[in-house]
């Protein structure tokens, strides 16, 4: 049913054109779904967070631990998040990972230990399954990152690797460079290819050098297709802007991440994505762009006093 909903959806002329100023009713997203103790799209507002990449297992344990605990004191569902492999770092010397085998053992582990969902990256239609067989039973989903969200082969395969297991789904993050109406086409792939637990996640459009800017109407457009998550952490990343001074890496602002997630939250999404270090400084990836673990608890109280509000 949802598989043929998309379809429709697809061959839909309103998404591709409409008279200036004609009035737009969004439809709300067409399911829910639940991974372990979260429910995705449901009326509670979730989080995805933790760090870029699994730095060590007792880095990972200690954020998980801190994070868990705020989630819980303010009853926000949770899903702890860090990458195997950053595939896609902007200098080949950048540390990228412990690799597969030992990040999905690191997460497998907080998962259980924290009875907590998590969430990783997949780079390669090949390792789909190898990273769902290795997370086991626990309640987990696949991140389609933002440059490949138009791979086939890959939504293929996260799509066969989570659409049989209740515990498993598939984020895909709307690439820089697609227009929101167009991540239907990538809910198509997923749903025709057997999954229909799949979200979408805004990260910010490519615009001029070194920057992204964020169109706030693309969350409610890409909400009649799938629970939409928010990233505030990597829409204030800009990418490659510390090159100038030699060094290979992306800068940020995140003194915009509250403005930008407090705006999301008003706009409807169904969850915000943050990228969270006790040391952003000393951060082996992304740390120009991340959340401070101390300011995480007034983020969160005020993303849900407006969730509250809006609801």
């Amino acid at each position: 049913m949802h598989a043929d909903r998309v379809r429709r959806l697809c061959l839909s002329p309103e998404l591709c054109w409409r008279p200036p100023y004609a009035p737009i009713e969004f439809v709300s997203h067409p399911q829910t779904f639940s991974l372990g103790p979260v429910q995705i799209g449901g009326p509670k507002l979730f989080l995805i967070a933790g760090p870029c990449v699994l730095e060590s297992e007792s880095h990972a344990r200690k954020l998980a631990d801190a994070i868990g605990r705020i989630a819980a004191d303010l009853g926000v569902p949770y899903l702890f998040k860090a990458s195997y492999d950053k595939a896609n770092r902007t200098s080949i010397h950048s540390f990228r990972g412990p690799g597969l085998a030992e990040g999905c053992r690191v997460l497998r582990l907080i998962a259980e230990a924290h009875n907590v969902p998590v969430l990783t990256d997949v780079h390669t239609a090949e390792d789909c399954e190898r990273v769902s067989d290795a997370l086991g039973p626990v309640a987990a989903m696949l991140q389609i990152p933002a440059f490949l969200c138009r791979q086939t082969d890959l939504l293929m395969a996260a799509a066969s690797a989570c659409g049989h297991l209740p515990g498993r789904a598939v984020n895909v993050k709307k690439g820089q460079f697609v227009a929101p109406p167009d991540m239907l086409h990538a809910v198509a792939k997923l749903n025709e290819s057997g999954c229909s637990r799949v979200a979408l996640t805004e990260r910010g459009a490519s615009f001029g050098y070194n920057n992204l800017v964020v169109d706030m109407r693309g969350l409610p457009t890409m909400r009649g297709f799938a629970p939409v998550i928010f990233d505030a952490t990597h829409s204030v990343q800009t990418p490659s802007a510390a090159n100038h001074s030699g060094t290979a890496v992306s800068g940020g602002q995140p003194e915009f991440i509250p403005v930008l997630a407090r705006a999301a939250v008003a706009a409807g999404v169904d969850g915000v994505f943050l990228e969270v270090h006790d040391n952003p400084a000393e951060a082996k990836s992304d740390g120009a762009n991340a959340l401070r673990l101390d300011k995480l608890r007034d983020v969160l109280e005020s993303l849900l006093a407006i969730h509250a509000a809006v609801r």
